[in-house]
Formats: structure tokens, sequence, C-alpha cells
């Protein structure tokens, strides 16, 4: 499958073809949140760009000599063929620059890391098979959760008027670093959506109701066609995990 996204902008853009995993039925979007990420940040930039969609089951012969013995997500740029997801998105910030494109970086350091460790907790939560650890790991993952919920919920220094008397108790902002989506963002939403998904399918849990920063910066995210666009399908990433989500055991 192939998509042509449009963009804003005058000038000739330059030629980007993103290829990401495709689903079961090979053609529409897999679950990958990497593949998600680079989506994001092309369309947040603004540019054109072809989006293809690759049945690793039957890889096209033409992709293996494009890109041997990789796996999506990668891009070709005006030809040229980038592999390593940090680095494509080093490149695309760098070369898809203002005044023309969006700069999309954080400008918060603390705005990269928020969130850093709760797709390695849910990782360990969901694959565990011992019903006597899953308490623990459990735990584990809220606490991440709520990290993440205390980062959300604590203004931005930009959010604290001096002048004012009134002191800013809780954030409003709509994501991680703001008003709007940047880096941090297209990292972390597509890992958050899929622990959202998986844990409540295959371990009936759900991020707690009172984690109020949490559930406001996704109620935001779900708001945004760049988000919800680029997604793939619950059942998508559901059956991704179906042989990952081990069952719990007594033994």
């Amino acid at each position: 499958m192939t998509d042509c996204v449009a963009a804003n902008g005058e000038g000739k853009d330059p030629e980007i073809e993103l290829f990401v995993k495709a689903g079961i039925d090979g053609e529409s979007i897999g679950n990958c949140p990497f593949s998600q990420r680079l989506f994001m940040i092309l369309w947040l930039k603004g540019v054109v760009f072809n989006v293809t969609t690759v049945d690793l089951k039957r890889k096209p012969a033409d992709l293996h000599n494009l890109a041997p013995g990789t796996h999506p997500p990668f891009l070709t740029f005006n030809g040229e063929v980038k592999t390593d997801v940090n680095k494509i998105e080093e490149f695309l910030e760098e070369i898809l620059a203002p005044p023309k494109y969006p700069k999309l970086a954080a400008k918060h350091r603390e705005s990269n890391t928020a969130g850093i460790d709760i797709f390695s907790k849910f990782s360990a939560y969901i694959k565990n098979t011992k019903q006597q650890d899953n308490a623990a790991l459990e735990r584990g993952l809220v606490k991440a959760l709520k990290k993440l919920d205390d980062y959300l919920r604590t203004p931005l220094p930009e959010e604290i008027d001096a002048d004012s008397t009134e002191e800013e108790k809780v954030s409003k902002r709509k994501f991680l670093d703001g008003d709007d989506l940047t880096l941090a963002d297209c990292n972390l939403l597509p890992k958050l959506h899929v622990v959202k998904i998986v844990a409540k399918k295959y371990r009936n849990f759900e991020f707690p109701a009172e984690m109020t920063g949490l559930w406001r910066y996704l109620k935001n995210a779900y708001s945004r066609d760049e988000f919800t666009n680029t997604c793939a399908a619950d059942k998508e990433i559901e059956q991704a995990y179906a042989d990952v989500a081990k069952r719990l055991s007594k033994s």
C-alpha cells in the first residue's frame, strides 16, 4: 500500500518514501511504535511523502535489494536509504528546518525522558507467566506511569506567571513539552498507546483514573490526526502480542 500525504510550504519538497511494517492483511499499518514515530514526525513537518507498508512475510525483492537485512521502518530521502530510527529523527529535524518546516525538538530536556521506563516495565509485566510475580510487576508499571503523570501535572516554567499572586498548581498543557506535539511525543505516544491496548486486553489492567495528567495527555493525543491516523488498529496491536502476552499460572 502506498499513500501520498500532502503538505504545506512552497518550493520543491524532497522525495521521501517511508517504509513501515504492514498489518496482518499485508496492506494496512501494522503494530510498530517506531514506524508510527517516523510517520508522525514527517506528518508534523508538513512535508510531502509517500508511505509504503511492507509485508514481512512476503517482502518484495526490490525492497530486499533497497535495504538488505533491514526491517521497517526505514526511509528513502531523495533516493538515499536511511535505516536507523534515532539517526533518521536527527536528520529530519536538521534538514527539514525553519522557516519552511517547523522545529519539533522539545524545549525542555526533561520532556525527552518523561515516561522513558514505561515500555520496559510493561514488557516485563506482559511477558511474565508467574501469578505470584504479577502484582509486583504491575506495581512497577504503575510507578512508571505515575512518574509520567506527575511530570504532566507539574506546570512548565512558562506556565508559571511571575506577576501572578495565584500559584499555578496543575499544568494545563496538552502535551509533554507544551501545547504542540514535539519529537518527545512522537517517541512516547505510540508506545503508551500499545501499553494501554495490550495491558487491558491481556491483563485487564487500565491506567488509574486518578492519573488525570496522563488521561488529559492521551485525550489530547487522540484528538490529533497526526496521531490517530498513523496508529495501527487496536486488533493489530492485540494480535501482535497474542504470543508475547503470557498466560499467568500458579506454578
